[in-house]
């Protein structure tokens, strides 16, 4: 498998838990103390890290920081909608589409030679 698919293999599964680690209390723990949701919130993100460092030591060998920050944003911004949308029921907004249009463009401006 290439550096950049691994990238944004482990970056995806990475946004996967980072997008729970900081959302998901919202809906599961809300009736719960702040301190829960935050040791709750910390023991999943440390699986988001355990992805997210290995993915971008990979993904620095073919890429500049700034081209793999503006895949991160894409990737979370991919994992998010359907996590808004699916888990925390949420209805999609044309401001998605607009915003995905965005990320397109940092995309373009910032891979291009």
């Amino acid at each position: 498998m290439s550096p950049v698919l691994r990238t944004i293999v482990l970056l995806t599964l990475s946004n996967v838990f980072m997008t729970f680690a900081w959302y998901a209390h919202l809906k599961e723990l809300n009736q719960k103390p702040w301190i829960v949701a935050a040791l709750v919130s910390w023991g999943i993100a440390l699986f988001e890290y355990l992805l997210q460092v290995p993915a971008n030591r990979i993904g620095y060998t073919v890429m500049t920081l700034p081209q793999l920050k503006i895949l991160q944003e894409v990737i979370t911004l991919t994992v998010f909608v359907p996590f808004v949308m699916l888990y925390m029921r949420q209805p999609l907004k044309l401001d998605y589409l607009w915003a995905a249009f965005c990320m397109l463009g940092a995309v373009y401006f910032v891979f291009r030679k």
